[in-house]
């Protein structure tokens, strides 16, 4: 096993600000940044959970009677991959990024020559090889830990932190007023019912996961992020035994201060009166339908009140 690699993996429900959070740590000197979501997941998690969320937001699973080359296809990570491979479809497709899907195979397959293979060792080294096979990444010397998101991967926190040692899971939770306001802007929005599920679902395993693995799983609120990302996020690092930056304080892609999320992200202007007003967006009926969905969660998580302030 590759006992040494320090993986640090958000989650978010969508429209929960995983991409905001992702982008804020992007220029942390002492990070590797994963370039778009870290799409993990491959066609063969089936679960209970399967019909709720998206496989490629899940933690993978392999046939025992793959090799190698077999293992690196079944990873989707479908952002990364048609920006490699078709750059002219991706919503990236203007974002400089120098990067060889071809050559990251190479370099996955002369990782894992010298590794058995396992679920852990095959993340690793897919995240490894990234890295190494992404020529104009701005690289400052000092990087230790590997920074992931995949949306609602929280579910599979247990595995992930069974398969690395070393990992770290932060989860990264929005009032659901405001993310359900934002994801009904989508082409084919979730309805109400479903969405709310969804975030319940989240929320319950990650306070689950708070309680059980304390030193190694993290929960962050949006709205706490958003107000001071310096203080949010330094109190991350701290617990990752990094030290602070200045660039916790503004989103970036490879280092470089970024006007807005999106594309990365739905959440364009990353303030707290920006998120505040998107909650504002729905009407009465609807936030007390979403009151009424969330339940203790509201409670958990401190947002009895949020409709009640500013």
């Amino acid at each position: 096993m590759q006992a040494d690699f320090q993986l640090l993996m958000i989650s978010a429900m969508y429209e929960n600000g995983g991409n905001t959070t992702h982008r804020f740590l992007d220029g942390h000197p002492q990070l590797w940044v994963y370039p778009f979501e870290s799409q993990l997941g491959t066609r063969m998690v089936v679960d209970s959970l399967s019909s709720t969320f998206p496989v490629k937001y899940r933690w993978p699973e392999f046939l025992t009677e793959a090799n190698e080359e077999e293992d690196y296809a079944a990873i989707i990570d479908e952002e990364t991959k048609i920006r490699a491979r078709t750059p002219q479809v991706s919503k990236f497709h203007r974002i400089a990024f120098d990067f060889s899907d071809t050559d990251r195979l190479a370099i996955y397959l002369e990782i894992m020559r010298f590794l058995p293979r396992s679920r852990g060792n095959n993340v690793a080294a897919f995240f490894r090889a990234t890295f190494e096979a992404w020529k104009d990444r701005r690289k400052s010397g000092m990087e230790k830990w590997c920074v992931g998101y995949s949306p609602i991967v929280v579910v599979d926190t247990d595995k992930i932190l069974a398969d690395l040692p070393l990992a770290h899971v932060v989860h990264v939770v929005r009032n659901p007023w405001s993310a359900y306001a934002d994801t009904k802007k989508r082409p084919v929005p979730l309805s109400m019912k479903n969405y709310m599920l969804g975030w319940t679902l989240n929320q319950y395993f990650a306070l689950y996961y708070q309680k059980k693995y304390p030193a190694r799983f993290h929960l962050l609120r949006l709205e706490d992020i958003l107000a001071d990302p310096k203080v949010a996020l330094g109190a991350l690092c701290r617990q990752l035994n990094l030290e602070g930056s200045d660039s916790l304080g503004y989103p970036s892609w490879n280092g470089m201060p970024l006007d807005e999320v999106y594309p990365w992200g739905t959440l364009r202007q990353v303030t707290g009166k920006d998120n505040r007003g998107t909650a504002d967006e729905l009407s009465p009926e609807e936030k007390d339908e979403i009151r009424t969905l969330a339940g203790l969660y509201l409670e958990a998580l401190d947002y009895s009140h949020y409709l009640l302030t500013g």
